[in-house]
């Protein structure tokens, strides 16, 4: 796959993401994996994908990347603390949402902190 091939690759699998469309995204991304798999953009699609997909292990393995590739980036810790929740996981979760909202203090990212405090705190009161 040619260079241009690769980003025209990328861009379609973005599209397709947007359009809630992962699976297709996936399966579009896989030839850029081959020759790209070391780009943080290219492992946050991914990783996104997995996530619209339901498939949360392979969601945060590919996330878990990014933050190898950068440990400053803030939305790949948002979007694995969102990954953990779905898994119940919601200690892990909360760290990585504290940790990008203390990078990033979007109102999003305080909601979405504020929110698994308040589960942690139920689920604690239901015990």
């Amino acid at each position: 796959m040619t260079t241009e091939g690769t980003v025209e690759a990328f861009r379609r699998a973005e599209s397709l993401v947007a359009q809630r469309r992962p699976l297709e995204a996936i399966r579009v991304l896989e030839p850029v994996l081959d020759i790209a798999s070391d780009k943080k953009s290219v492992q946050l699609l991914l990783g996104r994908a997995y996530l619209f997909s339901a498939q949360f292990r392979r969601a945060e393995l590919a996330f878990l990347r990014v933050l190898e590739l950068d440990p400053s980036d803030h939305y790949a810790r948002l979007v694995l603390g969102r990954t953990l929740q779905r898994q119940g996981r919601l200690i892990e979760a909360r760290t990585q949402l504290r940790l990008a909202a203390t990078m990033n203090p979007d109102p999003a990212y305080q909601e979405a902190l504020g929110e698994i405090n308040a589960r942690i705190a139920v689920d604690s009161r239901a015990r």
